[in-house]
């Protein structure tokens, strides 16, 4: 990497021209960012920046990371967590900053996005060169009628799209209509033997962003190109990771396996056009097997592998192993696209039920153990007998621990809803040896949230990350935001502890008094969506203010209607703990109804939990209060999101003045000005209002 680069104006000009292009104002933290970026670059050293709302972090990392690329000819990765910034991005801050930085570079800045493939419309699969996966026997007719609609839709678009990315499509269609035009980068022959290459939409993508300077991609497609023996993004050195609170449970969805009958049907139908039924059967009769056994067992963690199962996933192995081998050479019927389609896809499904299969075998086997069916599996009664027990209290579970340590994966059993079937799912315990390894070994990443100082460290994310002292930078750049004297962060110690039992009434009241207090202009963050439900239909009977609750209409639309009327209240769980953004007047008062640690059933948190506790660590200061601190900061980082904001943040679990975790707890939070009074909150709050 060149070290000394003349021919380039610095940092700070840059950044300067950039800030005053957009209209903006330039803050000290945001000038400490990008002069840390640059650093980080030069230097090749990994670097975390916590940025508060305001920062203005987007030109904070995108000016030193345009600089980078014009002097080395290395384009930059920025990843994203979400779709919205992604679009932000592209659409809105990298042409402004282009249009900003072209006459002080040596060329103007190129900016391009990238997806995965299965975003992109497939020519050949459109061309029925690839076979139809869905059975529609499955299906309700009226169901069916609605994705042929979507499927006409798509027709038509795709005679005059110029980029084949679903995302132009509006409204959207279903996921269930996609799949019918769409393949993943594993289905996908290539484009040297695909009769479609030179049109192929994903591989137009592709050459755009192998000729830009920066690269906007998702968490997702980072992991993957990472992590992939192909290549998926073009050459680059530095990667920007923005939402990096998100990077580790993006990469564990991209890493977690999952088997259940339908994934297994989907690989019988597609071997079953190209090998002896014969052997499509045995896989088929494993599958069935598969089902009756998951259909009688109760959901949760397997902690040990009863012999059962462990019976059975050897016979979906083998099964799936014999089908694969009966496809022949991988590389037969190059010359006969169409049939290379066809078995491309065969080889895909075939490929993740055997992986799969002995992924979850291979996560009961203690070092050292051999590999047959009968040694993966323990002499224990049937998984219908209690086998998946994720209590712990399953014959097996003292030995479970001992063996925690030596335990690199989780397997779990997720019930079944309508259409979806009873779905075994295999995930690391940890992906931050898979980040060490391929994503920070290589490259230097920077990584950027508002939200990654738990406690007042960043070491617990670092942790996650897979990151050692000595290997990475953390800087706090902090916010322009006056806390103490924009906001109040209220915690109601004289409400009860929360139960297991639904909302409790006196919780119901304190919210009803809050809101009414406000003159609506509330944004209500829930643990579930049962407790959101709950309160919305309570309370529409006593307030008199329009109160809206996720689900009533989409997510978007629902944020579009509380954000144009102050009288407003939204109520809802995760998704908007993240991804609200709402500056004025109408967001004067978040709602948490208590603190979001994860479910004690949720099977991968628990596990994660026990095998840091074996290891000799605090499990739940390590997963389970760490969890709870980011929703906690990104939720309490609803509040303030312009210079002129005020309000108040009203967490009603006592627990968070009260527990011995609740200081760890509140040094994640921004520092506003605390009070557990509740009569100086109304009456703030009646202040606000009639000043609006």
């Amino acid at each position: 990497m060149p070290k000394d680069r003349p021919e380039l104006p610095p940092v700070e000009e840059l950044l300067t021209a950039a800030v005053t292009a957009v209209g903006g104002v330039e803050r000290p933290g945001q000038v400490k960012m990008a002069q840390a970026v640059r650093d980080a670059i030069e230097s090749e050293e990994h670097l975390a920046v916590q940025a508060g709302t305001g920062t203005g972090k987007s030109l904070a990392y995108l000016v030193p990371a345009i600089r980078h690329a014009a002097g080395s000819g290395e384009a930059v990765v920025v990843s994203t967590a979400t779709i919205a910034l992604q679009r932000q991005l592209v659409d809105r801050d990298l042409p402004r900053l282009a249009d900003a930085l072209e006459g002080l570079l040596p060329h103007r800045p190129e900016f391009a996005i990238l997806k995965g493939r299965r975003n992109y419309l497939c020519r050949h699969k459109m061309a029925d060169g690839m076979p139809e996966d869905e059975d529609d026997q499955l299906f309700d007719p009226r169901e069916v009628s609605a994705t042929g609609r979507m499927v006409q839709r798509i027709q038509e678009w795709a005679n005059e799209t110029e980029t084949g990315d679903r995302d132009e499509i509006v409204p959207g269609v279903s996921d269930q209509a996609w799949r019918q035009f769409s393949v993943t980068a594993r289905e996908c022959l290539g484009a040297q033997r695909c009769p479609s290459g030179a049109d192929c939409f994903a591989e137009l993508a592709r050459e755009r962003a192998g000729e830009a300077d920066v690269v906007v991609t998702n968490h997702a497609l980072l992991a993957i190109d990472a992590m992939e023996d192909f290549a998926v993004l073009p050459e680059h050195d530095v990667v920007v990771v923005d939402e990096a609170h998100e990077l580790v449970d993006r990469v564990t969805s991209v890493v977690t396996g999952e088997l259940s009958e339908s994934t297994v049907s989907l690989a019988v139908r597609r071997a079953g056009r190209l090998i002896e039924q014969g052997v499509a059967d045995r896989l088929q009769e494993a599958g069935e097997d598969l089902r009756a056994l998951l259909a009688v067992a109760p959901p949760g963690r397997v902690d040990t592998l009863p012999r059962s199962l462990g019976m059975t996933l050897a016979l979906v192995r083998d099964a799936a192993f014999a089908c694969i081998t009966a496809l022949g050479p991988r590389n037969k019927d190059k010359d006969d696209p169409e049939n290379a389609g066809l078995r491309k896809a065969a080889f895909t499904t075939l490929d993740d039920v055997h992986d799969t299969a002995q992924r979850m075998l291979d996560a009961f086997r203690p070092a050292g153990r051999g590999d047959e069916a009968g040694d993966d599996a323990e002499d224990s009664e049937g998984v219908a007998n209690g086998g998946t027990n994720g209590g712990g209290t399953n014959p097996g579970a003292a030995d479970a621990r001992s063996e925690e340590v030596h335990r690199a994966e989780v397997v779990w059993l997720e019930e079944g809803r309508g259409r979806v079937p009873p779905t075994l799912r295999v995930a690391p315990l940890s992906v931050g040896g898979m980040l060490r390894d391929k994503l920070f070994g290589d490259r230097t990443v920077v990584l950027t949230s508002a939200t990654l100082a738990l406690g007042g460290s960043f070491d617990s994310l670092s942790r996650q990350w897979g990151l050692r002292a000595g290997e990475w930078t953390g800087l706090d750049v902090g916010s322009p935001f006056d806390h103490p004297r924009r906001g109040i962060l209220y915690v109601a110690t004289h409400l009860p502890q929360p139960g297991r039992d639904g909302l409790p009434e006196a919780y119901v009241d304190e919210i009803a008094e809050l809101i009414e207090a406000a003159g609506g202009r509330t944004l209500g963050l829930f643990s579930s969506m049962r407790a959101a439900k709950a309160a919305t239909e309570a309370l529409r009977e006593r307030l008199d203010v329009p109160l809206l609750c996720q689900g009533d209409d989409s997510t978007s639309q629902l944020v579009k209607q509380f954000a144009g009327d102050p009288a407003t209240c939204l109520f809802g769980t995760l998704s908007l703990w993240q991804g609200v953004d709402v500056p004025g007047p109408s967001l004067t008062l978040v709602i948490i109804d208590r603190i979001p640690f994860p479910r004690p059933d949720d099977p991968l948190a628990s596990a994660r939990q026990r095998h840091v506790a074996a290891t000799g660590g605090n499990g739940f200061m390590a997963v389970a209060a760490t969890h709870a601190a980011l929703l906690l900061a990104q939720g309490a980082g609803r509040l303030l999101r312009s210079m002129d904001d005020r309000g108040v943040v009203a967490v009603l679990d006592p627990r968070l003045a009260t527990a011995r975790y609740s200081g760890f707890l509140l040094n994640s939070l921004p520092p506003f000005w605390r009070t557990t009074d509740p009569a100086k909150v109304r009456d703030a709050l009646r202040r606000l209002t009639a000043g609006s």
